[in-house]
């Protein structure tokens, strides 16, 4: 009953692309609200973001929504919107503080995430974006389990160039085949700095390892791109404003489109596939 009752609500979601990593810090909740903003470009498709990270929720923040309410209707609860097709939930929404700290238990947050699924009314979404928590914990096997009852395209790993977060991300690729979740590739961020004035390239965080390229290629995972530091994504994240709009020209946001691109391909294909199965 449980599961019908989810497939019933989430069968109007095209697309649900979930983003992991292994350690937090490494930029995941920026890259899930950029993600967002850049398929959100596109004004004939409709987005949903979902934060899952329960105790650090920080897509209110990035997506300028602090201080937003949840609303209920009589069919759920309303998303909080950023744009006409861009539609947010997160527990930061339910807090009366963003200082607020969520103290709770497993089947407590596994409660939350089965709620945002079967309770929010998204109507009719082109894809949903799941920002999740660092780790394979809790969240992540909830929401595996949840969205098992409907369809996952795959997940996004986010990682940094050295070895510390690389050994976590080497976890996360373990658990997206335990529970076999498809993986739709590694996302390389604060890869190089580009300097704006001379445009030459240091690296501020050298790959001891080889970076995210050499672990993909030992791991058979695709490397969607890799995407340098830019002070000005961490401004933009402070400000709520998206940096794909405030920096259009940045080498940053070049490699994030073509990495938005990959990921669109990649969810098309999968979908033709489904419905040739089918």
């Amino acid at each position: 009953a449980e599961a019908a009752e989810l497939r019933a609500r989430l069968r109007a979601v095209r697309h649900t692309v979930l983003v992991l990593s292994g350690k937090g810090g490494v930029g995941k909740s920026t890259f899930s609200a950029l993600l967002a903003h850049g398929l959100a470009a596109d004004e004939t498709k409709q987005v949903a973001l979902l934060d899952i990270d329960i105790c650090g929720p920080s897509i209110p923040k990035i997506m300028g929504l602090e201080g937003e309410q949840v609303h209920q209707s009589g069919s759920g609860w309303s998303p909080v919107y950023v744009e006409e097709n861009l539609g947010v939930m997160s527990v930061g929404f339910l807090l009366s503080s963003p200082d607020d700290a969520v103290i709770w238990r497993g089947p407590k947050k596994n409660g939350l995430i089965k709620q945002f699924l079967r309770d929010v009314d998204w109507g009719e979404v082109d894809y949903l974006i799941v920002d999740t928590p660092p780790g394979t914990s809790d969240e992540h096997l909830s929401i595996v389990q949840y969205l098992s009852a409907t369809h996952i395209d795959g997940a996004v790993i986010v990682t940094t160039p050295q070895e510390v977060s690389l050994q976590d991300v080497r976890k996360e690729i373990n658990f997206c085949r335990k529970v076999k979740l498809p993986i739709i590739g590694v996302v390389e961020n604060m890869s190089g700095f580009v300097c704006p004035k001379c445009k030459n390239e240091s690296q501020i965080f050298p790959p001891t390892t080889g970076g995210a390229e050499k672990m993909c290629q030992n791991l058979s995972v695709s490397l969607l791109g890799k995407v340098p530091l830019d002070p000005q994504i961490g401004k933009s994240c402070d400000s709520g404003q998206s940096f794909l709009a405030e920096a259009p020209e940045s080498p940053a946001t070049l490699s994030y489109r073509n990495i938005i691109q990959r990921i669109q391909e990649y969810c098309e294909q999968h979908h033709l596939q489904e419905e040739k199965i089918m």
